[in-house]
């Protein structure tokens, strides 16, 4: 592991162009890769992921076949102790999840769809679903910037009055 330049995945597949890219890691996922570098002791070339499949490699249908075994291993063991077993999801929420979040975080449509490997921010549309709390944060902040038009004030809940740029009652 280099220099924080060099701390990228590189997707090579994908789709369309967009989703083939390379993406700078934070911190916690170099860390993860890091170690499990470390583990693998310091391979030159290989799987940060191997396994028992022709590829040699986790692939789809060996990830939605552990995420499964994962599941009824959990939920075995949750009936064992009277816990409420764990409700099914599907990995690929996981996609949706982190890309609200990224929205949510403040990042701009633009960036978000590079990230997610999108060629067309309305592409990136279908994962991002801003929650009703963020639509009202984000033009609250909007009504704090001066646009130097005039403004309408709610005076006592059912009148308006127009305020001019100089903030007096017109």
């Amino acid at each position: 592991m280099g220099e924080r330049s060099q701390w990228q995945l590189l997707i090579t597949r994908g789709k369309t162009a967009a989703a083939r890219r390379a993406l700078p890691m934070t911190p916690r996922v170099r860390a993860v890769l890091e170690s499990r570098w470390n583990a693998a002791g310091k391979p030159s070339e290989g799987w940060a992921w191997p396994a028992p499949t022709r590829s040699e490699h986790i692939d789809h249908s060996s990830l939605k076949k552990q995420h499964a075994k994962a599941f009824r291993a959990v939920n075995r063991e949750a009936k064992k102790n009277s816990l409420k077993p764990i409700a099914p999801f599907v990995l690929y929420s996981f996609r949706h999840t982190f890309l609200t979040r990224l929205g949510e975080s403040g990042c701009d449509a633009w960036t978000l769809a590079r990230i997610a490997g999108h060629s067309s921010i309305v592409i990136s549309m279908r994962y991002v679903h801003p929650s009703d709390d963020l639509v009202l944060n984000a033009m609250t902040n909007l009504g704090g910037h001066n646009s130097g038009h005039s403004a309408l004030k709610v005076t006592d809940g059912n009148s308006l009055k127009r305020l001019s740029n100089s903030g007096m009652y017109n």
